[in-house]
């Protein structure tokens, strides 16, 4: 039998990338801790469950949170290579306030609230140590961010102004909107 290898193979003309990041997975020693954590803060459900895995979903995805049971899991300290935080969007600052609200109101506070500029972040640790991100984005589209970044505003704040939450939910209540609730 002959094999014909072409003399060269054609460059592909572009990169095809995914349509959406689907899932996280995170391995710890606590699986029943963290399933909690993560079914309150998101709302998330459980889709299916053993001793050594739990897939949590919040949405029509089949699961967004896999926890994988390990023995030698430790938590996370930030001093080494690691995923530095998970982030997830909500669809308007209302959305947001309302969850720092009902989070704060069970003693489960941010850490860290950032004003990043094309987005407003609120920075949690799960009882891992590991940062979950809630945010949302502070531009209705695309050109309009471009602009902002265009105007230099992010070399002046390059990692964006930390905010008082309990002020940012005070002036959304007065009625402030973005990007005013943000000022």
């Amino acid at each position: 039998m002959t094999v014909i290898v072409p003399a060269h193979m054609p460059e592909p003309t572009a990169t095809i990338s995914p349509i959406k990041i689907s899932h996280c997975s995170v391995q710890t020693a606590q699986v029943p801790a963290m399933k909690a954590w993560y079914q309150t803060v998101l709302g998330a459900a459980t889709v299916f469950e053993t001793e050594k895995i739990c897939l949590l979903t919040f949405d029509e995805e089949h699961h967004r949170i896999a926890l994988v049971h390990s023995d030698d899991a430790t938590p996370n300290d930030h001093r080494g290579p690691s995923i530095v935080h998970i982030a997830m969007t909500y669809a308007k600052i209302g959305d947001l306030v309302s969850t720092y609200e009902r989070l704060k109101e069970i003693g489960i506070v941010p850490d860290m609230t950032i004003n990043h500029g094309p987005t407003t972040s609120f920075y949690y640790r799960d009882p891992d140590g590991n940062h979950l991100e809630l945010m949302i984005d502070n531009f209705p589209n695309v050109a309009a961010l471009e602009a902002w970044f265009k105007s230099g505003a992010h070399e002046r704040h390059p990692g964006g102004e930390p905010f008082d939450p309990d002020e940012l939910a005070r002036r959304f209540h007065a009625g402030a909107q973005l990007p005013d609730v943000l000022t």
